[in-house]
C-alpha cells in the first residue's frame, strides 16, 4: 500500500491517545520500524512518541500562526481606518490653505495704507467705520482659518505617526505568520514521513496503541470521581454552540482554518460560540487568558477545556464526560473522553 494509502488508515483514529503516551504494559516493538540515523530500528512507541512530538509542535505553531493573523488583520484595519483619516485631512487641509492664501491676499491688498488715509479718502466716518468692522471681522475669519489649519496639519502629523507604528507592527506579524506556517509545514512533513515508513500491521498496531493510551487516560479521569461532581446545565447559548460544534462532527481538521468546510481546534470553538452570538478570542492560547475561568466541577456543556501546559489545543465539552473537538492535521472532529487529554483548564464564553 503506497504512503497515502498508510496515511489515511492511520488518521481514521478518532482520539488523541498518543498524548498520553504508551500504555502501562504495552509491549508492541516494530521488527522493521523507521531506521534511525545510525542504522538501528525504532520500536513502534518510538515511533508514535516521535509522531505525537512533531503534530503538537505543530499545534502550537498553529496557535502562534492564529495568533499573528488575527493581529495583523486588527492591524490592518486601524491602518485603513487612518488612512481614511488622513485622506479626510488632507482634503480639509486643502480648503483651509486656499481660504487662508485668499485671505491673506485680500488684506494684503486693504491694507497697505494706514487708518488715517482710509478715513480721508471714505466719503463718511459712518462708511470708515462699517469698512472697519467689516476688516476685523475678515481678520477675525483670517485668524480662525490658521487655527483650523494648525490644527489639521498636528492631526495629521500623530495620524501619520500612528499609521507608520501600526504599519511597523502589522509586518512584524507578517514576519511572525510566515515563520509560523513554515514550522507547521516543516513538523507535518517530518509527521507524515515517519507514517509512511510504517508497514500496514505497524499502522494498524499505531492505532490500537493510540486508542488504549486514550482509554487509559480517560479512565483513570473518571476513577478520580469528577464526573460526580459535574452537575451544570448547559445555558441557552452553549445549547446554540453545542449543536453547531455538533454538525460538524466528521469533517476534516486543516490548521489555520475556520470553517465551514475544514477547521482547527480553536477555529471550530470561536464558529460554535459565534453562532450562539458570543465573539470570543480566536486562538485557544487567548481563550484561555481572556475567558472567564470556572472550576472543573463547575464546568457545564458549552463550556470549553483548554488542553496542553501551553494551552495550544482546545475542545468543547458537551456532557456525560465528553467533549468534541478537531484533534490534529489528518483526523476529523470527532467526540472523545473529555479527560482523553492533559486539561490545563475550564472557561467559559457566557460568564
Amino acid at each position: 500500500m503506497g504512503g497515502t494509502g498508510k496515511r489515511r488508515m492511520l488518521v481514521a483514529a478518532c482520539t488523541l491517545g498518543l498524548l498520553a503516551g504508551p500504555v502501562a504494559g504495552s509491549a508492541y516493538a516494530s521488527p522493521a520500524g523507521p531506521a534511525e540515523p545510525g542504522g538501528g530500528q525504532r520500536s513502534l512507541e518510538e515511533v508514535a512518541k516521535r509522531i505525537d512530538r512533531l503534530h503538537e509542535a505543530a499545534e502550537s505553531a498553529t496557535d502562534a500562526y492564529n495568533g499573528a493573523q488575527e493581529r495583523a488583520e486588527k492591524q490592518q484595519k486601524a491602518v485603513d481606518r487612518l488612512t481614511e483619516k488622513i485622506d479626510g485631512l488632507r482634503k480639509t487641509r486643502g480648503k483651509y490653505t486656499k481660504t487662508a492664501g485668499a485671505l491673506a491676499r485680500a488684506q494684503y491688498r486693504a491694507g497697505g495704507m494706514p487708518d488715517e488715509a482710509h478715513l480721508i479718502l471714505r466719503d463718511s466716518p459712518e462708511a470708515f467705520m462699517r469698512d472697519a468692522v467689516i476688516m476685523r471681522k475678515g481678520q477675525q475669519a483670517a485668524k480662525g482659518v490658521i487655527t483650523t489649519l494648525a490644527e489639521t496639519e498636528s492631526r495629521l502629523d500623530d495620524y501619520a505617526a500612528e499609521a507608520s507604528e501600526k504599519l511597523r507592527k502589522l509586518k512584524e506579524n507578517k514576519k511572525r505568520k510566515a515563520a509560523a506556517k513554515k514550522k507547521i509545514e516543516k513538523d507535518l512533513e517530518k509527521a507524515e514521513d515517519l507514517e509512511s515508513q510504517l508497514a500496514t500491521e505497524e499502522l494498524e498496531r499505531l492505532l490500537e496503541l493510540e486508542d488504549k493510551a486514550a482509554q487509559a487516560r480517560q479512565s483513570k479521569w473518571l476513577e478520580s470521581g469528577v464526573l460526580d461532581e459535574i452537575s451544570g446545565k448547559a445555558s441557552k447559548s452553549g445549547k446554540k454552540a453545542i449543536a453547531y460544534a455538533t454538525n460538524q462532527i466528521g469533517k476534516d481538521y486543516e490548521w489555520g482554518a475556520e470553517g465551514p468546510r475544514t477547521f482547527d481546534c480553536s477555529g471550530l470553538t470561536l464558529r460554535a460560540w459565534q453562532s450562539a452570538g458570543h465573539e470570543i478570542p480566536r486562538t485557544s492560547q487567548e481563550q484561555w487568558k481572556q475567558l472567564r475561568h470556572v472550576p472543573i466541577r463547575k464546568m457545564r456543556p458549552g463550556d470549553l477545556i483548554i488542553y496542553k501546559r501551553d494551552a495550544s489545543h482546545v475542545g468543547m465539552y458537551v456532557g456525560d464526560g465528553e467533549m468534541i473537538h478537531a484533534p490534529r492535521t489528518g483526523r476529523q472532529i470527532t467526540v472523545a473522553g473529555a479527560g482523553s487529554l492533559l486539561i490545563k483548564g475550564v472557561v467559559r464564553p457566557d460568564g
